[in-house]
């Protein structure tokens, strides 16, 4: 074993601040001070205003009936809040050219006036990025609005869809500075070290996560372990914090069984972090998924920079239950620092339902005690492939035996919106503060993250974050994962321990459909002659919906053809299956690989239009990854009038190798 210690100094300031001893209450602060996280909230209350269809439905937005608190002539008020509080975070799917408006303490012409879309675009001098930003399919603000008195919201608008403004109120007692466009200079320093801290996603953050004034060491480990080894990367023997992890590389941490795993204890009691490795660092179905600001992957490095403080001892090991070496590079940066009096301990929650219990929602965590939620990861996959429709149910939050927050939708939790919509949802991105882990339709896949800094989720006695797997009733079965990063005063009453292996692996999809009327890749199709389209028939009562392939003649190179890029979660053999629509004027399908037929043609030809059922191409031995198929189009039935394919969708289904 290789160790080396680095001292690194950090700040001008000779005293040692700890978290939460700075004078006054400043929320910019709460964006980059970052060492203050582990700090218990001063706030008396937690809430959110949102759009959420008060019915139990799944209204949460897009008619508009429950978009407004009430109306005021030509305007909707959006959030009517007596303080002293702070509005930390506002998201919408669906910003407008309206404009918005914020009254702060009584006051009866606002104070600021903005287009509804540009509070999110960067353009606004108070609302710069990376404080705010977009992208998929959602919009975010995180600049504080703090108000002494009172905030009144409103939007000149007849109608407004989706939104959500988070905030906390605070006692009589706090001196809260109402927010004011023209910042002070102190503000407008704290707002510029945000920005820059905001920025640095994947970078070194120890800077901001360890007390001003305090000396960072650094200790590396070269780490071999053997099938079933638990090895020490880190020991203390007397109080300090962590104030950085990262292990490398990341690709040693990725796979499915998730039968690698990190484990932290502080100051001799159970584990507070037990989790796989991989998904505690942001993988997601064995992959790296996430680079927020807090944790993930950049490059080969997997990285956290949580501060986690503690009393009297601590221990960061890596238990392997793989049959093979593992060869990882651990670095841990660290101070001397001990825990504070209004500090929390750092604890990490990996937990799976799989399936997800009818008829109550996915709990990502429920704790008794005294702290705070500071971010959730969680990887979603339902048991029909080519549907995602889990994704339609809401967020709650129960905070000492109330429910405050109740959310629009899972994606809008995660800052996104429209997860079944081309260019927004669909693929993965990652913001400092929130992300879409991925979205495959056809595995039946979704999953996004969110951290918490000033809008944590503070609770004194218990907290319950649970989200719905369907728009209504929880009724879809589905296979939840989830971590949920949080700091508490004592030992958490929830279980931290992990299942055992079996319990944890990926749940790969042995048959996978792929809709072509919607979102099937495709990776070519024929060029002269030919005219691709989606259209839609009514077929006896039922709407279908289906990709047309229409051609004439033949394609330069021969037969036309359309190659769909299908992408399969696992290598192996796979049987080819195809739905269509048969009809008077359709092709023969082969299925051809390298230039040579997989198996026979099969007809789509028929007197009247018709579902095809699902049809037999053949089969084929595909990579994991994304494979392009070729199907074409390879003559007719002397009876039809011309050369279509009208396809609903492609199957493929996992088959047993046997040559």
């Amino acid at each position: 074993m290789k160790c080396a210690q680095d001292r690194v100094g950090i700040g001008l300031v000779v005293s040692v601040v700890l978290a939460g001893a700075a004078a006054g209450f400043e929320p910019l602060e709460e964006l980059h001070r970052l060492d203050r996280l582990p700090a218990f909230k001063t706030s008396v209350g937690i809430g959110m205003v949102s759009s959420y269809d008060r019915s139990g439905g799944n209204d949460d937005g897009f008619s508009g009936k429950y978009s407004f608190v009430r109306r005021e002539n030509d305007a909707l008020v959006l959030a009517d809040l007596k303080g002293p509080g702070v509005i930390y975070r506002i998201t919408t799917p669906t910003p407008t050219e309206d404009v918005v408006e914020f009254l702060f303490d009584g006051e009866s012409k606002p104070r600021l006036r903005t287009g509804f879309r540009e509070l999110f675009l960067g353009g606004h001098p108070a609302f710069p990025r990376p404080l705010v930003g977009f992208g998929a399919g959602g919009y975010y603000c995180y600049v504080p609005l703090p108000f002494a008195t009172s905030c009144v919201v409103r939007i000149r608008a007849p109608k407004v869809q989706f939104y959500q403004i988070n905030y906390a109120l605070y006692g009589p007692e706090t001196k809260m500075r109402s927010f004011d466009p023209d910042l002070s200079r102190d503000r407008a320093g704290h707002r510029a070290r945000a920005a820059e801290m905001l920025s640095r996603a994947g970078a070194d953050l120890t800077p901001w996560t360890a007390p001003p004034g305090a000396t960072v060491h650094r200790a590396e480990t070269n780490l071999t372990l053997a099938a079933g080894a638990v090895s020490r990367v880190w020991q203390a023997d007397s109080g300090g914090r962590i104030v950085g992890l990262r292990f490398s590389p990341a690709r040693a941490l990725a796979g499915k069984a998730r039968d690698l795993l990190v484990k932290i204890t502080w100051d001799g009691e159970p584990p507070a972090v037990w989790c796989p490795m991989g998904d505690f660092f942001g993988c997601a179905w064995g992959q790296p998924a996430m680079r927020s600001l807090l944790v993930g992957t950049e490059g080969q490095a997997a990285y956290a920079y949580f501060p986690m403080p503690f009393d009297r001892a601590a221990t960061v090991e890596v238990v392997s239950e793989r049959a093979a070496p593992v060869e990882l590079r651990a670095e841990v940066w660290h101070t001397p620092v001990p825990r504070g009096a209004n500090e929390g301990r750092f604890h990490a929650l990996w937990r799976r339902e799989n399936p997800t219990r009818p008829g109550e929602p996915y709990a990502i965590l429920e704790t008794a005690g005294r702290g705070h939620l500071v971010g959730v990861v969680l990887q979603a996959q339902g048991f029909e492939s080519g549907k995602t429709l889990f994704f339609e149910g809401d967020d709650q939050t129960t905070l000492d035996g109330q429910l405050v927050i109740h959310g629009t939708g899972s994606e809008d939790f995660f800052n996104g919106g429209w997860y079944d919509v081309p260019d927004r949802w669909e693929k993965r991105r990652s913001f400092p503060l929130s992300g879409c882990l991925g979205y495959a339709k056809h595995l039946g896949r979704t999953g996004g993250y969110r951290l918490f800094l000033g809008d944590a989720y503070a609770f004194r006695q218990s907290l319950r974050q649970t989200i719905e797997h369907a728009g209504e009733k929880n009724a879809i079965p589905t296979d939840y994962c989830s971590v949920a990063y949080f700091y508490s005063e004592r030992r958490p009453t929830a279980t931290l321990e992990p299942p055992p292996l079996p319990a944890r692996a990926v749940s790969d999809p042995s048959e996978i459909v792929f809709p072509a009327w919607w979102q099937l890749p495709l990776h070519a199709w024929s060029f002269e002659r030919a005219s691709l389209t989606r259209r839609k028939a009514t077929i006896g009562r039922e709407e279908v919906r289906f990709l047309s392939l229409s051609v004439t003649n033949q394609d330069w190179f021969g037969p036309h053809f359309l190659s769909p890029a299908c992408e399969v979660p696992a290598a192996g053999m796979y049987a080819v299956y195809l739905e269509a629509l048969k009809g008077p004027a359709q092709a023969r399908v082969q299925l051809f690989q390298d230039e040579n037929p997989v198996a026979a043609p099969v007809d789509l030809y028929a007197e009247t239009q018709m579902k095809s059922g699902r049809l037999h191409l053949g089969r084929l031995e595909l990579a994991e990854g994304v494979n392009p198929l070729m199907l074409k189009l390879v003559g007719k039935h002397e009876a039809s009038a011309g050369l279509g394919l009208d396809l609903i969708s492609l199957i493929l289904v996992a088959s047993p190798w046997n040559p």
